[in-house]
């Protein structure tokens, strides 16, 4: 049987998020895998790796709000925003205290304009940033909206500082420690970064690297229904289920749930998860509110 699920993964710093997945895609052959949301080498902490059939969710499963712990130096600048590329001296730093960071922090918050670094996956005429980086090729970036739920200082001691952030899709951490040390005048880098949450999955429940083996993969494979769960449900009668992996609309739409994290839902979230009898993930429907039918637009086979 082909394995469906989505695994939660503690990423150990050193690697990178594609050695993970080239990891679990020889333990669960022939089952597709794929990760939602790259890690940098340097980083540590979730990383959601979909496989099989759930690897169509990979976007939905990348819509989760991010919780990172990050850690930064004062004084220094590097071509990649962190301790990893080439370093540079900054500004004076002696001067800085937690209430000139903490004061800036309200900068940082809400939907802000936000440069991606240098070394960065970002697509540049049809090529990854961080390879025209590599070649020494100055990429001029344009600024796009990301959205920073919250930003807080959690520790302070010159000449580095700690930050948690909870922060949507497509926000870089790195370019948040750059820009906050050019606001502070003396520049900063990131040393240390430790992914705490995506969405519904959470560290505190992540398995690492060396428990996953053809033994244990089943005991730590979570449910696809996992990666949908702030969306409104609708369970399956048997009959449904044939409809909707014939490509066919179903209708009462009054029977939707909500999903366990439903204080989240856009008001306009029409997408629905579709259940079937046995509690598993059919796939996903698009709510037709005018014509108050559920149209399946992602199914998984039986």
């Amino acid at each position: 049987m082909t394995l469906c699920g989505v695994l939660n993964v503690d990423k150990p710093a050193g690697v990178t998020s594609r050695d993970v997945v080239n990891q679990i895609v020889r333990i669960v052959r022939p089952a597709k895998v794929g990760h939602a949301g790259t890690l940098d080498p340097l980083a540590t902490g979730v990383l959601v790796v979909c496989v099989g059939h759930a690897t169509r969710l990979v976007s939905l499963a990348q819509e989760g709000r991010k919780r990172y712990l990050g850690r930064f130096l004062l004084g220094q600048t590097s071509d990649t925003d962190d301790n990893t590329g080439i370093v540079a001296e900054g500004g004076d730093w002696k001067h800085v205290t937690w209430d000139h960071i903490a004061g800036l922090l309200s900068e940082f918050t809400g939907r802000v304009e936000q440069v991606p670094p240098q070394f960065s996956a970002i697509h540049v005429q049809g090529q990854r940033a961080y390879d025209l980086a590599r070649r020494g090729e100055t990429v001029d970036l344009a600024s796009r909206p990301v959205e920073i739920f919250s930003i807080r200082i959690t520790q302070f001691s010159l000449p580095e500082f700690e930050l948690e952030i909870e922060c949507g899709s497509g926000t870089y951490v790195r370019s948040i420690g750059r820009d906050l040390g050019s606001r502070l005048g003396c520049g900063a880098i990131m040393t240390q970064l430790r992914r705490l949450g995506v969405g519904p999955f959470d560290v505190s429940d992540a398995v690492s690297l060396d428990r996953l083996s053809p033994a244990s993969i089943n005991d730590v494979l979570q449910p696809a229904l996992t990666i949908v769960s702030h969306l409104r449900q609708r369970h399956l009668s048997a009959d449904e289920v044939i409809a909707v992996r014939r490509g066919q609309s179903i209708g009462d739409v009054s029977r939707l749930t909500d999903g366990h994290l439903a204080s989240t839902h856009d008001p306009v979230e029409h997408r629905t998860a579709l259940v079937g009898p046995d509690g598993s993930l059919i796939g996903i429907g698009e709510l037709d509110s005018v014509a108050h039918r559920l149209h399946p637009r992602i199914v998984f086979p039986d």
